[in-house]
Order: structure tokens, then C-alpha cells, then sequence
């Protein structure tokens, strides 16, 4: 038992809606990718309604986007790691902000 420890790295799985957030608390075998704690995190079988392979993963708020940190089949958990799951937003940010300033440049505010 204490050799399979040693191959063992102890990770979080974190998925936010709304109104609550779930971590899951878990160990992996070293060498597993984001992706793949993601597909065994039980996630997908919690939220049967969300369609997990489109959504974008993270580690501590840094995109596994293949620029910043590797791709999320390709980034390899470390110890305390823990990989985020992004809904796709709502709105565009940015799209807001200018529908906002528009509306009040319309109504003479500054």
C-alpha cells in the first residue's frame, strides 16, 4: 500500500453554477492529465445536463489553452493542483460594458 502512495498525487476538481460549486476532492495516479481527472471526477454523472467537452479547463485561474500552460490533454496534474471547469459566459463582457456605455451616453450621462 505505501508504494501505491507514492504514485498517487492528491488533486481538486472544481465545477461552479450559479447558485453553488462543487469540489471534488480526489487522488489520481501520477502522470494523469487534466483531462482525464476531469472524465473520472464523477462530474458528468452529477450534472447529466452539461456538456463537459465543450467547456474550457483551468489550473488555479490559468487557461489550459496551449499557450499560457499546456492543453488539458496534455497538461500533467502535480500535487495540490486544482483544475477548474469554465461554463461557457452568459454574455460578453465586453459586449455589455459597450451596450451599457451607449446606453448612457443616450441618456446624457457621463
Amino acid at each position: 500500500m505505501e508504494a501505491n502512495k507514492k504514485n498517487l498525487v492528491r488533486v481538486e476538481v472544481v465545477f461552479a453554477l450559479p447558485d453553488h460549486q462543487t469540489i471534488v476532492a480526489m487522488s489520481v495516479e501520477k502522470g494523469c492529465t487534466a483531462r482525464q481527472a476531469m472524465e473520472i471526477s464523477g462530474l458528468k454523472e452529477k450534472f447529466p445536463d452539461t456538456d463537459f467537452d465543450t467547456h474550457s479547463l483551468g489550473i488555479f485561474s490559468r487557461p489550459l489553452n496551449g499557450i499560457e500552460l499546456p492543453l488539458p490533454e496534455d497538461y500533467v496534474l502535480e500535487e495540490d493542483d486544482r483544475l477548474e471547469i469554465y461554463r461557457p459566459l452568459a454574455r460578453d463582457p465586453k459586449q455589455t460594458r459597450l451596450n451599457r456605455a451607449k446606453k448612457n451616453s443616450e441618456s446624457g450621462r457621463k
